[in-house]
């Protein structure tokens, strides 16, 4: 009880100085850049015509619903309805930015409280680490530096992750509904809506599994047994047997079926605006961009390297590569044909050079055609580091992310890393609890990457040679 209660004042002081120091930071960002920025052109005078009570008037350009404009104007109309405030000040960029800070504020809670929940193990020895935890990933570096512009990042990061908290805690009709709110700031939040039902149809399948291999005296998780041929078929047929099971089937849609309204009405949303784009819609069409996974795989390693890698994971991987040779040649050979027939660029990275994925895409896959075909090794490390730190989750629950993983990002042509945001944090919050030092290591790593991104941002600043605006580098 007592260690319990310094764990809660320890996180209590570090939100107040994480917010404090935020709000400096918001302070001087703001300052600096006035005026909208990049979607910022499109986001804030949509808000404003919201806060006007414009409803019914609509940018074409932007793709995204209107979930960011309404929390907006609920925020903020009562804020100046409390301090009598009246003119420019009423839904300002600073203000309309503001709300994104207070999203921030709950993304550090909601990680917290999740941690808490998946990590319940050794519970009086991993406070300091839980807290650690939450706060360094709060402050991720592509999450936290669109705390400071009018984005739907924050929002959107914080109705998802708190759905899943929901669903953790058997508690489907408010995830369910949280779920439409994540929605209604990206419409593709819909996969990780998904990835909730998924999640509780996992579980049951593994309790299943353990019942039917103790009937059996075979202990051995499918995780353990899938590299084999023998072991596949048995994981595949036990998923079929399960899934034409008509008592599994009804206990899994009394679970899920939240989820399964919340996804209806997805779908009749689509139907209704003939596709999942709102507005422009020629910029932003869904291809199957493959690489897409070893981008995201290669992110992942990036900033997750100081918990994840260490000399006896390379030693384990030369181990794997020995013992299953064949598989791994046959996984080269499909990522091969995948990057060669699958790889899209969007014009966007190649025309806008304010974008740090610009510089990523002309500076090393540009150098030459081949250096996409070359960086398959790393991929398929990247790949298994992924896949091995997340050894402690049961196949079924692996599978069910995959699957998501894949629907997140695959259809996507543009390599854009906001995208990634979401499943880099769902897949961070699942490995277990690293070090003391490494999640040091880890919140040294984001902070120097957050420090240099504003500072690039704030202080190297250019111009078009076609515009007198002033340009700024970000994510």
């Amino acid at each position: 009880m007592m260690m319990e209660r310094f764990e809660g004042y320890i996180f209590t002081a570090l939100c107040s100085t994480n917010f404090l120091i935020s709000c400096l930071l918001f302070s001087k960002i703001t300052r600096e850049q006035r005026d909208p920025y990049m979607d910022e052109i499109f986001h804030v005078p949509q808000a404003q015509k919201y806060c006007e009570g414009k409803f019914n008037e609509w940018d074409p350009m932007i793709t995204t619903l209107p979930g960011l404009y309404l929390v907006s104007v609920g925020v903020i109309k009562p804020l100046v309805w409390l301090a009598d405030w009246t003119g420019d000040v009423v839904c300002s960029t600073a203000m309309l930015r503001f709300v994104n800070l207070l999203f921030n504020c709950g993304n550090l809670y909601i990680l917290y409280v999740t941690i808490c929940k998946l990590h319940l193990k050794d519970k009086s020895r991993a406070a300091g680490r839980r807290v650690l935890s939450a706060l360094t990933l709060s402050t991720f570096p592509v999450l936290y530096f669109f705390t400071f512009l009018y984005y739907t990042d924050a929002g959107s990061t914080f109705f998802t992750l708190f759905a899943y908290l929901m669903c953790l805690y058997g508690c489907h009709k408010a995830a369910a509904l949280l779920g439409i709110c994540a929605m209604l700031f990206r419409q593709t939040n819909v996969i990780w809506v998904a990835f909730c039902a998924g999640s509780v149809v996992a579980q049951k399948m593994d309790e299943a599994w353990r019942l039917e291999q103790s009937k059996k005296r075979d202990e051995k998780s499918p995780s353990r047994i899938l590299l084999a041929v023998s072991g596949a078929r048995k994981v595949a047929r036990f998923l079929l047997g399960y899934l034409t099971t008509p008592i599994n089937i009804k206990a899994a849609v009394s679970s899920t079926w939240p989820y399964a309204v919340a996804g209806l009405g997805f779908v009749a949303f689509v139907v209704f605006n003939d596709g999942i784009v709102v507005g422009d819609r020629s910029s932003h069409e869904a291809c199957l961009n493959f690489p897409q996974l070893f981008y995201f795989f290669s992110f992942t390693l990036a900033f997750s390297l100081p918990v994840s890698l260490c000399r006896q994971q390379l030693v384990k991987f030369l181990h794997v590569l020995k013992k299953h040779l064949l598989l791994l040649l046959l996984v080269t050979v499909v990522s091969l044909l995948l990057v060669w027939k699958f790889t899209f660029v969007h014009k966007y990275l190649l025309a806008d050079n304010r974008h740090f994925t610009f510089y990523v895409w002309k500076n090393i896959y540009q150098k030459h055609q081949l250096v996409r075909f070359l960086l398959i090794p790393g991929y398929l490390f990247a790949a298994w580091s992924f896949l091995d730190t997340l050894k402690s989750k049961s196949l079924f629950w692996i599978l069910a992310f995959c699957v998501c993983l894949v629907a997140a990002t695959v259809p996507q042509k543009l390599l854009e890393f906001r995208y990634f945001i979401v499943p880099y944090l769902l897949y961070r919050i699942h490995i277990p609890l690293p070090s003391l030092p490494r999640l040091l290591l880890e919140f040294g790593l984001y902070t120097v990457v957050n420090a240099a991104t504003v500072y690039i941002f704030l202080h190297k600043t250019f111009q078009w040679a076609n515009s007198d605006a002033v340009q700024r580098f970000m994510w």
